[in-house]
């Protein structure tokens, strides 16, 4: 298992830099000789050796390893082979799955550690399971094996702050074994959430961090209740186990796309295809779902820009799990394209647009929702087809994914990336008719400060409305019979209890809400105030 991002691989308990390296007696491998040694740490505790003729006063202020015959069953679990940097909180997710863990002691420079279950059969199953199973800790196998201790005895008088990462390793393994008490036991399977899904993730951007604690199987994408979600499959409980204690709660870009990782209900994923929302990398030769590829493919067509069909090169570079904010770059990096698709651009191909209806300014204000819109072309010999330019390439995404399919002025619009990287504007002198606009000097823009709060409550179209900015002059009635004589049927009304500058209005349909959203969208309530229009995931 690779190290978590997240952990300082130099945290090293001043305790132990100073370890003496005494000659011990029989030594053999696999023995559990180093736990002899003076000054050993087990969660900051002093670990003495034991009672020898030498010192035949040992107080009870060292602590005590009661030995037995080497090989028994013990509630003590040896472990070999151990990387220099490994952590303490790698060890214990090592014997997580199987139990609960109870004490943690990690040799540094020796490869050395031990785990203490809290029952003989825990740690037996435990071994037994690593009998058949290697363990590996970033990338390294370890032996794990019964140690002769039947138990780690601490006494109360050795602080264990003297070792926080050890306390803070077992602290989160007992939250944890409490967690999944209520949430059903571990599994191969996880359920992953993405909350506050700012920027565009991929199956292929999930790849990378899952793989990162271990070999991923299988992942399918899906959206529910609105949320970007993921099934992600391990081949043990082991590693899922891992990844959920690793990567539960972490950000995948700053401050935004937070992993909520649980257990499924599922043992086991049925993958049908391999494309860009499911993927079994146990099974390359799966069809893509799309029949022009998949006959392609069936005849060896060269050149084909198909999907990464077998995981290799999936991985996007340069994407830490957490600490930047995505650029264009990152962005085209870490997989918002398939692999063979040209570079990501901020130009949308918008289609079957009802011609009657649209204008500039109409798209500019829809399309706005979802980013800031630089520019509007509509096709001067096809007009119902525009061209949308927006300032940053995730905002094509998240327009994509919101507005494509979505009727609106009784046609079902489609929404593509264009193969043009800019709007061109029309040359001096150039008939336009007024398809052409340029606004990116627009004071309109509701995304112009980097990690602006607005993409927290980006939502997709629905029949209630989000109204803000309403002045302290204007009450329902007038908000009301002002949607009205735009042509929307208002069905409900509501004023946010403790603020009077918002309130929701629920219309008739999503298509009505988006005809009035275009119109009402800065619409002018007084002489100072232009009503502030969104989608809103809330009803009336």
């Amino acid at each position: 298992m690779k190290r978590p991002f997240s952990e300082n691989p130099h945290a090293t308990p001043s305790s132990l830099a100073n370890l003496p390296d005494e000659e011990m007696h029989q030594i053999q491998r696999g023995s559990d000789e180093l736990l002899a040694q003076t000054g050993a740490v087990s969660n900051g505790s002093v670990m003495s050796p034991a009672p020898n003729h030498a010192d035949n006063n040992n107080d009870a202020k060292k602590v005590k390893l009661d030995t037995k015959n080497p090989g028994a069953p013990s509630r003590v679990i040896h472990i070999r082979n151990i990387p220099n940097e490994v952590t303490e909180a790698e060890i214990v997710h090592l014997g997580i799955p199987f139990g609960k863990v109870t004490n943690v002691l990690v040799l540094k420079g020796k490869n050395q550690a031990f785990l203490e279950m809290s029952d003989e059969v825990s740690a037996t199953t435990m071994v037994n399971y690593f009998t058949n199973c290697t363990a590996q800790l970033r990338g390294r196998a370890v032996y794990v094996q019964f140690s002769n201790h039947k138990e780690l005895k601490t006494d109360q008088t050795h602080s264990n702050a003297q070792n926080p990462s050890a306390q803070a390793a077992l602290q989160a393994a007992q939250a944890l074994v409490n967690q999944t008490d209520t949430q059903g036991g571990p599994n191969t399977v996880l359920r992953v959430i993405v909350e506050h899904m700012i920027y565009p993730v991929t199956l292929d951007v999930l790849y990378q961090i899952f793989s990162r604690v271990g070999k991923v199987l299988k992942i399918v994408t899906f959206t529910k209740n609105n949320t970007f979600q993921a099934l992600i499959q391990y081949p043990d409980v082991v590693t899922a186990q891992a990844a959920k204690m690793t990567l539960d709660g972490q950000n995948i870009y700053n401050a935004c796309c937070t992993l909520r990782i649980e257990y499924s209900k599922l043992s086991n994923l049925n993958v049908k295809y391999n494309n860009d929302k499911s993927r079994d990398y146990t099974n390359p030769n799966l069809p893509t779902g799309d029949p022009a590829l998949d006959s392609a493919l069936a005849i060896g067509a060269p050149n084909l820009n198909l999907p990464n069909r077998t995981g290799e090169n999936a991985t996007p570079t340069g994407m830490p799990l957490a600490g930047v904010t995505p650029t264009a770059a990152a962005l085209g990096a870490a997989g918002i394209r398939l692999p063979g698709q040209p570079s990501p651009n901020c130009v949308l191909l918008v289609s079957n647009l009802n011609e009657e209806m649209v204008t500039p300014d109409a798209l500019f204000t829809l399309f706005g929702v979802y980013g800031d819109v630089q520019r509007v072309k509509i096709l001067f010999n096809k007009k119902d087809n525009a061209l949308v330019q927006m300032s940053e390439p995730h905002q094509t995404q998240l327009a994509i994914s919101h507005l494509d399919k979505m009727k609106t002025w009784g046609k079902q619009i489609r929404v593509t990336l264009s193969k043009h990287q800019t709007v061109q504007l029309p040359k001096e002198g150039q008939p336009d008719a007024g398809l052409t606009k340029d606004y990116s000097n627009s004071p309109l823009h509701r995304f112009k400060k980097p990690g602006s709060k607005n993409y927290q409550n980006i939502y997709p179209p629905s029949a209630t409305l989000h109204l803000s900015n309403i002045p302290p002059t204007v009450d329902e009635e007038q908000i009301k019979d002002a949607f009205a004589h735009a042509g929307a049927n208002v069905k409900a009304f509501k004023f946010f209890p403790k603020d009077r500058k918002m309130a929701l209005i629920q219309l008739g349909s999503v298509e009505e809400a988006i005809a009035a959203l275009i119109k009402m969208h800065n619409f002018q309530l007084s002489d100072s105030s232009h009503l502030r229009v969104s989608f809103s995931k809330s009803t009336i």
